[in-house]
C-alpha cells in the first residue's frame, strides 16, 4: 500500500510551481515500449501497453483520483479503457498466430472498402462523441478529445488485424493530440505525442517494407519463402 500511495503522490517539480505526475511519465514510457514492440511485431507489446493504459487512466481522470490542479480529459481516459479491451483481443490474436507456427502478425494492406470504412468511422465517430463528451464535462475543444478517442480505437484495432495503415491513423491522432494536451497542461504526454509522431512514421515504413518483400515473394520474383524478423528500426529478411 505504501508503494501504491507513493506512486499516486510522486511528481516531478519544475520552477514556477509547475510539475508533472510520475504516473503520467511512466504511463507514456510503457506506451512507448508497447509501440516499439508493436513495430517489431512482438506479443509482449500488448501486456506492456495495458500497464501504461492503467496508469494513464488515473492521470486523465484527475478530479476522480485527486490529482492537484488537473482537468478531466474524458476522451483520453476513455481510450485507456478501450485500449485495455482491444489489447486483450490483439494479445490473444497474436498469440494464436504465433502458436500456429507463424509470426505474431503478417503486415498487410487493408482493402479499399476497409479504408473507406475506417475514414467514415473516424469522422462519424468524432461527430457523434463530441456532444456526449461535452455533456460529460470534457476539456475543450471537445471534438479534439473525441477525435483522439476514435483514432486510438481504430489504430489499435488495425494493429491487432495487421493493417499497415494503422500507423497513419496514429499520425492523425498525434497531430490533434499535441496541441490539446499542451493546452490542458499534460506536458509529458504532449512531449511523448511529438515523439510518437516521428516513431509512427518510422513504423509505417518498416511495415510497408515488410509487406513489399512479402508481395515480391508471393509473386515469385525471388525464390524461396521469406521469413521476416523486425529488429530495431529495420526488418531483417532471410530465406529458408
Amino acid at each position: 500500500m505504501e508503494l501504491l500511495q507513493w506512486l499516486f503522490d510522486a511528481r516531478i517539480d519544475f520552477a514556477g510551481g509547475q510539475f508533472i505526475l510520475l504516473r503520467e511519465v511512466l504511463g507514456n514510457v510503457f506506451g512507448l515500449l508497447s509501440a516499439l514492440g508493436g513495430m517489431r511485431r512482438k506479443v509482449w507489446a500488448w501486456p506492456i501497453g495495458i500497464v501504461g493504459n492503467v496508469l494513464l487512466f488515473t492521470v486523465f481522470m484527475g478530479t476522480v483520483f485527486g490529482n492537484p490542479g488537473s482537468v478531466d480529459l474524458l476522451g483520453q481516459a476513455g481510450r485507456q479503457i478501450m485500449f485495455i479491451l482491444t489489447s486483450i483481443y490483439g494479445w490473444v490474436r497474436w498469440r494464436q498466430a504465433q502458436h500456429d507456427g507463424g509470426t505474431a502478425v503478417e503486415p498487410r494492406w487493408a482493402s479499399g472498402g476497409t479504408r473507406v470504412l475506417l475514414l467514415v468511422a473516424l469522422v462519424g465517430g468524432t461527430a457523434a462523441l463530441t456532444p456526449l463528451f461535452r455533456a460529460l464535462g470534457s476539456y475543450e475543444p471537445v471534438w479534439a478529445d473525441a477525435w483522439i478517442f476514435m483514432g486510438s480505437l481504430l489504430a489499435t484495432f488495425g494493429m491487432a488485424k495487421g493493417w499497415v495503415e494503422f500507423w497513419l491513423i496514429w499520425v492523425a491522432v498525434d497531430l490533434v493530440g499535441v496541441p490539446l494536451l499542451v493546452s490542458a497542461g499534460y506536458y509529458a504526454s504532449a512531449f511523448m505525442y511529438v515523439f510518437y509522431g516521428a516513431f509512427t512514421l518510422i513504423g509505417f515504413f518498416v511495415w510497408w517494407r515488410v509487406r513489399s518483400r512479402q508481395d515480391r515473394s508471393e509473386h515469385g520474383e525471388q525464390g524461396g519463402r521469406v521469413s521476416v524478423e523486425t529488429a530495431h528500426l529495420d526488418p531483417t529478411v532471410r530465406r529458408e
